[in-house]
């Protein structure tokens, strides 16, 4: 399974930092996320919980148990003395990619679990580590599960304001469960959640807010070929390879679609309403999910790449560049198929230099797509 993670922020009002902080740390079969709520809001809010948070995931990153990290926590970071009140509060939720959760909680509002679209109860057991009573529990997860770990901010949502009481963790689930169902991914149901938490408080919030995501699915796989193969030879390993993937297919290039539709033996129809001036149209070749042009396409998508992180960021446009960069920040493993032959046209000296670079073209959307957290292959034919 795959794993999906997101946070969002706010500052409580009339700070520029915020008071929480979050960090994941993914390993060969497993995520590790903390939230950390720091005493009090600003600069040192976000100080103490920033150094909670590294602290927490550094350890169990290196195997160290809880007790081992509660003590380094308790002996490197302050209590408040005035207030007597603990340096920062804190989340963990360490998933494993087999379906394996385990939960720890000190003093923060108890994890939402949604499953099969619906919030379920975690039992969670209480014990005590070297003086602090730490909440903990275990579970087996499974393909759509979403965990959601949040900071007090957000169930004080609106507290005597909008709400007598606040938003309140029974409401918050109850919001939660409406708005699983249509979730994209992990950031875009974070960023949700958070803008109806700022509404809550008029847009003054009384008090930092912060919202973790782990989305647990099935890898939403996306194949791309783009440009012919080297060897002409090679154009039947190029459909094995192309129909031997799962998920989404994208075909990048006149030729490649050539030889795509030819082995599929169907025809591509252009979709004449897809008429940019900066984008060719796409065409409809059925059995693939998009067909598009090639360079030209590429470099435009990587355009958008640069400045979208997730699909609702891209510009609201009609046409082949916008389609595939949806399509590739939908996905989590994204395997490129890269045809080496050299497109006669592109070596005219009159036609701009980077028509004649597709292979730096998928590099660099790659780059930009691993930064993403995406799991990005490329293989050349």
């Amino acid at each position: 399974m795959f794993i999906d993670t997101g946070w969002s922020s706010l500052p409580k009002f009339g700070e520029e930092l915020c008071g929480d902080n979050v960090e994941v740390a993914k390993t060969a079969d497993a995520v590790v996320a903390v939230l950390a709520d720091g005493l009090g809001s600003g600069v040192k809010a976000n100080i103490l919980s920033k150094m909670t948070a590294k602290i927490i995931v550094t350890m169990l990153e290196k195997g160290a148990s809880l007790e081992e990290v509660v003590d380094t926590i308790g002996n490197t970071l302050p209590i408040c003395q005035k207030r007597l009140l603990a340096y920062s509060t804190f989340t963990i939720i360490h998933a494993k990619e087999n379906g394996e959760v385990y939960i720890i909680e000190f003093d923060n509002p108890s994890v939402f679990f949604i499953h099969g679209g619906q919030i379920s109860t975690v039992s969670f057991r209480e014990i005590e580590v070297l003086g602090k009573k730490i909440k903990e529990t275990r579970f087996q997860a499974s393909p759509g599960d979403i965990l959601v770990a949040v900071s007090d901010g957000v169930v004080h949502a609106g507290i005597g304001g909008v709400l007598n009481l606040g938003w309140q963790w029974e409401n918050v689930a109850e919001y939660l469960q409406r708005m699983a169902k249509p979730v994209v991914n992990a950031k875009s149901m974070s960023r949700v959640l958070l803008t109806v938490s700022e509404e809550l408080y008029a847009g003054r919030p009384g008090d930092d807010a912060t919202v973790m995501v782990l989305q647990i699915r099935n890898p939403r796989t996306v194949t791309v070929a783009v440009g012919p193969p080297r060897a002409k030879d090679d154009d039947r390993v190029l459909m094995e390879k192309l129909q031997a993937e799962t998920g989404k297919k994208v075909v990048c290039g006149g030729t490649t679609g050539t030889i795509v539709a030819r082995y599929l033996q169907k025809e591509i129809m252009v979709d004449i309403n897809k008429l940019d001036p900066e984008v060719p149209p796409t065409g409809n070749l059925p059995g693939i999910d998009l067909v598009t042009e090639g360079i030209i396409t590429l470099n435009k998508t990587l355009e958008y790449l640069r400045v979208a992180h997730f699909p609702e960021q891209v510009p609201a446009k009609d046409n082949g560049a916008v389609d595939l960069a949806k399509i590739l920040l939908e996905g989590d493993e994204i395997n490129f198929i890269v045809g080496r032959a050299i497109n006669p046209a592109h070596q005219n000296p009159d036609l701009p230099l980077s028509l004649g670079m597709k292979i730096k073209a998928v590099d660099e959307i790659s780059n930009v797509l691993s930064s993403l957290g995406k799991q990005v292959t490329v293989q050349y034919l």
